[in-house]
């Protein structure tokens, strides 16, 4: 993994946030727990691995927390911390302006070739 040597803040935030699901992963937690499963049907077109590589990063990153039961079967349960909560009002902003310029992100991701 190549080392973060910038000092600007911006690009250290995104480090910590940036990945295709991680954004989609704090936007559930922060409105309830969830549970492995829950969270990957809640997403939908996640594969278990991704999921569970995602969730990983985010718990060391301290943006998320889990709890085992310690229970047989399983049972694991993923929150929202106190600090990945300081996220909420930016992504409602990131939302707002992706509901916005909906077409013109649409007439971009058409050019990429994402939809």
């Amino acid at each position: 993994m190549k080392k973060l040597t910038t000092e600007c803040p911006l690009e250290r935030s995104l480090e910590v946030i940036s990945g295709k699901w991680k954004i989609c992963i704090l936007t559930k937690l922060s409105k309830r727990k969830y549970r492995f499963g829950e969270i990957r049907r809640a997403i939908g077109d996640i594969t278990v691995k991704m999921l569970s590589q995602q969730l990983k990063e985010l718990e060391r990153s301290e943006l998320i927390s889990r709890k085992d039961f310690g229970e047989v079967p399983p049972k694991v349960e993923y929150s929202i911390t106190d600090f990945g909560l300081t996220l909420s009002p930016i992504l409602e902003q990131i939302e707002i302006w992706g509901v916005k310029n909906k077409a013109s992100i649409d007439k971009y991701l058409k050019g990429v070739g994402k939809i």
